[in-house]
């Protein structure tokens, strides 16, 4: 959440326990109360003239040696304070406490989508909210860079659930939506935390590190995650010193390879289209997931090198597959916003669809809603529209979670829409999340797109969606990500089980 400029010095907001100077707050209360009642109704008056604006006065006071002023910021050294305080305070307690904090995804979406202080006025609205649902005792600090932090008060009942419960209630809050003039913005945020028992050695600084590592883990996973630290997590900023000669020398090697996962279709169940996902077939360390490898290759300036690989080797499998006797009808291809801002993409992928002799319209884009949501007259808006041209289809990813509007829709030319795994999981037992998923269906079918959802895990699912009219579903339940040389096998068994279904039309796949 970017800072506005030319701000003065930043101490904390918080809200604090009882100390010290609390206390003496309560007893000049007290002692007016027992002098009123000694000396008679008329004193009760002076006292209550004069005692409530110097109790107010010294609160004041309080608060400015406590740093605790509303609406700044603050390094994380008094976070770290608060925290050292409530591990003392728990261990003599017998109690637990824990550090959480969030983060505003993409702040600079959001500058550039309205205006440079949208980021830091969603900011405020967040604190102001998640400071009205904390519990007495605990305490809230934005942060110079941005992030907003919470030290839990002590609790002997505070568990790793316990404290899950309470990060998912701040995380729900922080992303209700916020109205910037006239103007709703639906925000999301990243949410990472750790208890003090996670820890061998809990200090405050420890807590705030071990927080701080289970938010950019969760940044990693995609937008509006939350993650508990877990211990391996430590190994994770290892990462980053990886070589640029060992990304190299993975791409010039044929290390990174595209994995596919099936989509079929609810009408026929045939098989519709796959999606490429990168692995990094390490030499040493075995696969490697996107969030392993994609931060570094962002940080080293290779994204656009592996989008090159991988759309290689998707149009190369598409050949082998077909030669086969598989025929797949589009293959799915991600790709982000560097790699859709380059100038020579459209002149590339035009180049390697006539060298594989592929038709463009078997080449599926997928672009983040996020990327959707930005202004008509990027590069990035230019290219997808170029593609759209060329005959390519263009699916919106991740479809809910972000800013697209309907205008975004039609200016970018999407065909279809891939409904977020959000919407799906748990649909056939859930009345609300079918009412939401038919409404994005209604409106997808008066526009003339058509619908995916991803993350279909159980049969119940996928049935509910093909009876709400989702034309097509990918997930786990339908098949996981596989090699390419194992997907003309599960092509067949698919057959197979279509051919044991009676009543369904079957069609060649």
């Amino acid at each position: 959440m970017p800072q506005s400029q030319n701000k003065g010095p930043k101490p904390h907001r918080a809200r604090a326990w009882p100390t010290r100077e609390n206390l003496a707050i309560l007893i000049l209360l007290a002692g007016l109360a027992v002098g009123s009642i000694a000396f008679g109704a008329q004193t009760v008056l002076m006292a209550l003239v004069l005692g409530l604006p110097a109790t107010f006065l010294m609160t004041g006071v309080v608060m400015r040696l406590n740093g605790l002023h509303p609406a700044q910021r603050t390094d994380r050294e008094p976070l770290c304070t608060a925290l050292d305080a409530a591990i003392r305070t728990a261990r003599r307690r017998s109690a637990h406490t824990a550090c959480i904090l969030l983060q505003i995804d993409e702040p600079d979406d959001l500058i550039r989508q309205f205006n440079p202080d949208a980021a830091e006025d969603i900011s405020r609205h967040t604190l102001n909210r998640l400071d009205r649902i904390l519990r007495r005792g605990d305490q809230i600090f934005e942060l110079n860079t941005g992030k907003l932090a919470i030290a839990l008060r002590p609790s002997r009942r505070l568990t790793i659930d316990a404290a899950l419960h309470i990060a998912r209630r701040l995380h729900a809050a922080a992303e209700e939506p916020v109205s910037l003039n006239t103007v709703t913005v639906c925000p999301t945020v990243s949410t990472g935390l750790c208890l003090d028992t996670q820890l061998t050695r809990s200090t405050g600084r420890a807590l705030v590190d071990a927080a701080e590592l289970a938010l950019d883990e969760a940044r990693r996973s995609g937008p509006s995650s939350i993650r508990a630290f877990a211990p391996d997590m430590r190994r994770l900023p290892a990462r980053a010193h990886l070589a640029d000669d060992e990304l190299t020398r993975a791409l010039n090697h044929g290390e990174f390879l595209p994995w596919f996962q099936p989509q079929i279709s609810t009408d026929s169940g045939a098989l519709s289209g796959v999606e490429a996902l990168a692995r990094w077939n390490h030499p040493t360390r075995g696969i490697l997931g996107p969030a392993d490898f994609l931060p570094l290759l962002e940080q080293t300036g290779q994204l656009e090198a592996l989008g090159r690989t991988m759309l290689e080797h998707c149009l190369t499998t598409l050949r082998e597959w077909q030669a086969s006797g598989l025929y797949v009808p589009r293959i799915g291809l991600n790709l982000s916003p560097t790699e859709l801002r380059q100038p020579g993409m459209i002149n590339h992928i035009s180049w390697e669809l006539d060298r594989h002799e592929i038709a463009p319209d078997r080449l599926a884009i997928e672009v983040l809603e996020t990327v959707v949501a930005q202004s008509p007259g990027d590069t990035v808006t230019r290219n997808i529209n170029a593609l759209a041209r060329l005959g390519c289809l263009i699916d919106l990813d991740d479809f809910g979670t972000g800013h697209a509007s309907l205008s975004s829709l039609r200016r970018l030319a999407v065909g279809r829409l891939k409904i977020d795994r959000s919407f799906v999981t748990g649909i056939d037992g859930d009345r609300d999340q079918q009412r939401m998923v038919s409404a994005i269906l209604s409106m997808s079918e008066r526009l003339g797109l058509e619908t995916l959802a991803e993350g279909v895990e159980t049969a119940g699912e996928h049935a509910m969606l093909a009876q709400l009219g989702c034309g097509h579903v990918q997930g786990f339940g339908i098949g996981r990500p596989m090699p390419a040389a194992d997907m003309p096998a599960w092509a067949a068994r698919h057959r197979n089980r279509l051919a044991q279904l009676p009543g369904i039309e079957r069609t060649a796949g």
